[in-house]
């Protein structure tokens, strides 16, 4: 047996909007999310808002992000999403209140079936609860979920579930340490 690419197909897969909504998304994302140009971020987080995004207040959003499918994303209070940010949202990503999303980060929901020989989808949820930190050039990957105050450090790959308030480093990540804050952090001085 072996991989026989023209065997693809997308199956009972189903992008969540129709035909023109996706062809609209994918031009006004091409010309104002994916671009250099520094378009008004509340611009941006009301065109996410009009393609049936969940979006907060407070959020920063660079230029240069692509996001596959609005309809798919919510994005809590105060995040920052850095430049070059890839949100490649076959299924739903669901970001908490005060993430960020460093530079070069994808959050990956989709995959493929290597055991089998029409490479089929495999896809899976991303959940990134208040607090996280995914670092520049990072990857995480279908059906993790990034539990509270997680961190994901400089060019790491989440393959499976990352702890509260717990650092991890690597490919496939592995847990370094604990995440502290200072005591004036944490009481508010």
């Amino acid at each position: 047996m072996a991989t026989d690419l023209s065997k693809f197909d997308t199956g009972k897969y189903n992008v969540g909007a129709g035909k023109l909504k996706v062809l609209s998304w994918y031009l006004i994302n091409n010309y104002m999310f994916n671009s250099p140009l520094p378009w008004p971020g509340k611009l941006k987080l009301s065109i996410l808002r009009a393609f049936g995004a969940k979006v907060g207040s407070g959020i920063v959003l660079k230029p240069g992000v692509r996001i596959k499918n609005p309809w798919r994303l919510s994005i809590g209070d105060n995040c920052w999403i850095g430049e070059s940010v890839w949100i490649d949202n076959l299924e739903d990503v669901v970001i908490g209140a005060n993430v960020c999303l460093s530079q070069g980060a994808m959050l990956l929901t989709g995959n493929h079936d290597y055991t089998l020989s029409d490479f089929p989808y495999r896809l899976g949820k991303i959940v990134l609860e208040d607090g996280v930190w995914i670092g520049a050039q990072s990857v995480v990957c279908p059906g993790v979920t990034c539990l509270s105050h997680a961190i994901l450090t400089v060019n790491s790959v989440a393959t499976k579930q990352l702890e509260p308030y717990k650092i991890y480093a690597g490919n496939p990540a592995v847990l370094i340490r604990e995440r502290k804050f200072k005591t004036e952090d944490v009481i508010g001085l």
